[in-house]
């Protein structure tokens, strides 16, 4: 059977991927980035091969030289990354000079058609994970509140428009207010930022957090994704609801997920891309 390239980033999405692929019988062909990709992949994808943060030519080679056509990239490579001393090889350093702007669409549009040039297909994200998919509709038996709902129309509004300008997909909002918008510094930092914010002005926080897919989403890399480690710091966060896009929006360890949430006192529900009701 034709083998599977995975480009791996950070978390267990990688992970997820390869042993999904591997119960179909699909041999997975991995490559992980030192200090990002977790190293247990190696086990589950029967290999693992290193490259840096700014190599092309040689995972390109790597992928060609396994039978590899589709591929598929799974995992966070935080943008604030190329920012942080990257040394492109020739080929990543002229593909960064072509750019009219660093945004991470711009940059991973640019990435995946210069794979293709080879003859490497990037395929979506959710490929043997789509029954992680958020639903529409509650994930967990708390529902949301009559504020709660309200809170999560008005950040839908707001992660819809800073989505569209490819700034982040996560908006925090509490009491009809936007508290923190998702910047290069992931939705963690942002979640704690709002908690932070709600404290210094003398409030339990009682967060409501809601994640978008971009306006024109590309399934082959940056889809939305929540799972357990997120679950933990939104707890500790004070996060009491969670607004997902549906179809669009990865939701790992579902059925653990939305135990834990209601043991937190989190309410999750997925909502149809125009969001919540007014």
């Amino acid at each position: 059977m034709e083998p599977l390239g995975l480009v791996a980033g950070s978390g267990r999405f990688p992970i997820l991927v390869a042993e999904e692929a591997r119960r179909r019988g699909v041999p997975v062909v991995a490559l992980g980035i030192p200090g990002v990709t977790d190293p247990a992949l190696e086990s589950v994808a029967g290999g693992l091969s290193w490259f840096k943060l700014g190599q092309i030519d040689a995972p390109i080679r790597a992928l060609k030289d396994a039978g590899v056509r589709k591929v598929v990239m799974a995992g966070k490579v935080q943008h604030v990354s190329l920012f942080g001393g990257v040394l492109p090889d020739w080929r990543a350093a002229k593909l960064l000079l072509t750019l009219k702007d660093k945004r991470t669409d711009t940059i991973l549009k640019a990435v995946v058609d210069e794979f293709a040039k080879d003859g490497l297909e990037f395929v979506s994200s959710a490929l043997y994970l789509e029954h992680l998919l958020a639903p529409i509709g509650a994930l967990t038996a708390r529902a949301f509140a009559k504020d709660q709902l309200a809170d999560a129309a008005l950040g839908w509004r707001a992660a819809k428009a800073v989505a569209g300008f490819d700034i982040g997909q996560t908006v925090v909002a509490q009491d009809g207010a936007v508290v923190a918008v998702e910047g290069m510094e992931g939705t963690d930092a942002c979640v704690a930022r709002a908690s932070e914010l709600a404290r210094a002005n003398g409030r339990a926080p009682a967060l409501v957090v809601v994640k978008v897919a971009k306006p024109r989403q590309d399934f082959r890399f940056d889809l939305p994704v929540v799972g357990l480690d997120s679950l933990a710091r939104f707890k500790a966060a004070g996060v009491k609801a969670l607004a997902l896009e549906a179809g669009a929006t990865l939701v790992f360890d579902r059925e653990r997920f939305a135990a834990e949430a209601d043991a937190a006192g989190l309410a999750v529900a997925g909502f149809p891309p125009e969001g919540p009701p007014p």
